[in-house]
């Protein structure tokens, strides 16, 4: 059997609170003009840190942009028609999911140097090769993939601590469903190299998190930079990253998604999803769900109760979704392509005898 040709890019990457004074032996092989291009909020958190230590090197900043609202293709061609733009060697992207994915679908698909800064640990958008892409009116439109990510990664812990507890709080759900997802969609299947890196790979998704989350999130609440909260960042950032990439077979989510986030989706038709509710909380949800689904009650119980334990959703209520609403959504979540690679067709009937098991779950606790 002849083997497979292909190529993976892996994230690079520095944390750390005071991780910044790595930007010169980082960048400067690349070039010496920058433009900085990030989120209003985090660039108001950022930018003074960043700049303290671009002095100290031998690059120049040339300007900052705010990127925009969304993530979406006519906001990437806002960004590329700036002069700024093309006169900068590098782009340092600031922010949060939707600012380094708007970045990065800028950047790299004009094969312009870019370095992510996470100013929040909600997702693992630093360090993916792949930006998820918006409608104008907010909706969700489809991934990008790219063939490599970031150049590089600078993740301070301080800045992160610093930031709304509630996305390290979101990131956590969003988090444990990769371990949970890729172990599913995988399951009884021979996997080339790569696809079984990721799986394995993706229990460091699960099992910090089942450690330390508890705790992070107290000393996040306090502005701490701790252990714990380095642990926690490291899994959702990092980790994630990480598996995201083993797990993408020819630009397609194969093993990269499931049943979780097929139900997120649906319920984005609701906007108060979208209002009111951050993507990992409603995936955390989602997560509960699936294992009910697959018949996995011990994982059930120990996502449960990691949920209780830091107050991500435990019934329905907590995601405002009504029971009417969750039930007009049961005959779209299998046809979701995120549930397409699974070890079997997800129906309405598992999806009906899953919340009813769940719904008796949330009365006797």
């Amino acid at each position: 059997m002849k083997l497979e040709n292909y190529e993976v890019h892996l994230p690079s990457y520095s944390i750390g609170d005071q991780i910044y004074d790595k930007i010169g032996p980082v960048c400067e092989s690349y070039g010496k003009t920058v433009l900085v291009i990030g989120g209003r909020k985090a660039l108001a958190a950022a930018y003074d840190k960043i700049a303290s230590y671009v002095e100290k090197t031998n690059l120049q900043i040339i300007g900052t942009e705010i990127y925009g609202e969304n993530c979406t293709y006519q906001t990437v061609e806002r960004l590329r028609a700036l002069p700024l733009y093309h006169k900068a060697d590098m782009v340092f992207a600031v922010g949060g999911g939707k600012a380094l994915d708007t970045v990065k679908c800028l950047c790299i698909t004009d094969d312009k140097p870019v370095f992510t800064f996470p100013t929040i640990a909600s997702n693992c958008a630093a360090t993916t090769s792949v930006s998820i892409m918006y409608n104008e009116d907010g909706t969700f439109l489809r991934p990008n993939f790219f063939v490599r990510p970031a150049m590089h990664a600078f993740i301070d812990t301080e800045i992160i601590a610093k930031a709304p507890c509630q996305y390290m709080w979101a990131g956590i759900g969003d988090t444990y469903a990769k371990y949970y997802e890729a172990t599913i969609s995988s399951r009884d299947e021979r996997l080339e190299h790569f696809t079984a890196l990721g799986v394995e790979v993706s229990r460091m998704c699960r099992d910090p998190l089942l450690i330390y989350s508890a705790k992070a999130l107290a000393d996040h609440k306090q502005g701490l930079c701790t252990y714990e909260v380095e642990q926690v960042v490291l899994a959702i950032v990092v980790t994630t990253g990480i598996a995201s990439i083993f797990l993408t077979k020819d630009f397609t989510p194969d093993y990269n998604s499931g049943l979780a986030h097929a139900i997120f989706y649906a319920l984005t038709r609701y906007p108060v999803i979208e209002e009111h509710h951050l993507h990992g909380e409603v995936v955390g949800f989602g997560v509960l769900i699936a294992l009910l689904v697959d018949g996995q009650k011990e994982e059930f119980e120990k996502v449960y109760q990691l949920n209780r334990s830091v107050g991500l959703p435990t019934q329905l209520s907590d995601i405002e979704i009504t029971p009417a609403q969750w039930e007009a959504c049961l005959d779209v979540i299998p046809t979701m392509s995120d549930v397409a690679h699974y070890p079997y067709q997800v129906t309405k009937a598992m999806l009906e005898d899953a919340m009813s098991v769940f719904e008796k779950k949330a009365v006797y606790a």
